[in-house]
């Protein structure tokens, strides 16, 4: 076809509660002339990022839930990508680039190994960067305890560190020198909220199959994937409004007792007396909720996405439903 331009492909990753939804966010919002199509990925049965983030946009956002990207749910982003391009083709919708947003459990060298492998996909897509957001404030104890944790900074073309903000210098430092013993030839940046250059990760042409197989001759050929048995997750749902100080005193007693399996929280609240939804975030120790966009009309749910270690669900289940108004 004269003048055929594969699309770019940027797949974004990193440990859970990293920060990669807000880095999509600040990507979106710093290049909105540009028509994106967004593939978000969640381990569990729910996402509210897409709520969080597209419920005013115009971007293409298709979900993979209930499934790791890199595993279970991999054939789905084939067709998904093949859907896409067809109806770009019959004019249906339009989008310049393509990001994949992985769940945080993700190895990315699968994912990546579909723009190599799958001839529709690589006919009409390539495969332009793999960024990787790193926890700044947990990425030590994960990069010890969690394979994903490392493939996910082998495999970058660019690394940024989050939560710059809350970090000494000789701690940055201790993790720059670790990253780059994993990783030496990614490019590593500070981040904070989402706030960098994003011309240096979109359009990069970061990704060299050559270097790659340097790293894992196998990459090609080796699909095998194991998730941790003890790592789950639940959705919890109500259309009834929480009382704010019951369910605030919930989650200090939640981070108390199960803060170090408590791996990712997240959701979007509807709280008693409040027009406005209230956004949580949480990754172990570290939560923080500010208020959102205004709830539309009198129908309004609550969802709360919980991933860790052995959580006890039925007590979390329980305990929410007595902090409902």
């Amino acid at each position: 076809m004269t003048g055929f331009k594969k699309i770019n492909v940027t797949i974004l990753t990193g440990f859970l509660g990293a920060g990669k939804t807000t880095l999509l966010k600040r990507i979106l919002t710093e290049r909105h002339g540009e028509r994106i199509a967004i593939i978000e990925n969640e381990f569990g049965q729910k996402s509210v990022d897409a709520e969080l983030l597209f419920a005013h946009r115009e971007e293409q956002v298709l979900e993979l839930n209930n499934g790791c990207i890199c595993c279970k749910v991999r054939g789905d982003l084939v067709r998904m990508l093949t859907n896409l391009h067809e109806r770009r083709e019959k004019g249906e919708i339009a989008f310049d680039r393509v990001i994949i947003e992985t769940t945080g459990l993700a190895d990315p060298a699968p994912v990546a190994q579909t723009f190599f492998v799958e001839e529709d996909v690589v006919e009409h897509y390539v495969l332009d960067a793999i960024v990787t957001v790193v926890d700044g404030v947990h990425a030590q104890v994960q990069l010890s305890e969690h394979h994903e944790a490392l493939e996910q900074v082998a495999f970058a073309d660019r690394l940024l560190i989050s939560k710059a903000d809350l970090l000494d210098p000789c701690v940055t430092e201790a993790l720059v020198q670790r990253l780059r013993g994993v990783n030496a030839r990614a490019p590593i940046a500070l981040v904070n909220f989402g706030e960098t250059d994003i011309h240096n990760l979109l359009d990069v042409s970061g990704f060299s199959l050559q270097t790659v197989l340097g790293v894992d001759p196998n990459f090609l050929t080796d699909t095998a994937h194991q998730h941790d048995d003890e790592i789950g997750s639940f959705v919890f749902a109500s259309r009834q409004p929480f009382h704010p100080e019951k369910v605030t005193s919930f989650f200090q007693d939640m981070i108390q007792t199960h803060g170090a399996d408590l791996m990712r929280y997240k959701g979007v609240l509807s709280f008693s007396g409040f027009e406005s939804r209230v956004v949580l975030q949480g990754v172990h120790m570290i939560m923080r909720s500010d208020l959102g966009a205004p709830w539309n009309g009198p129908d309004r749910e609550s969802n709360l996405v919980f991933i860790g270690r052995r959580l006890p669900e039925p007590e979390i289940r329980q305990r929410l439903e007595e902090c409902l108004a």
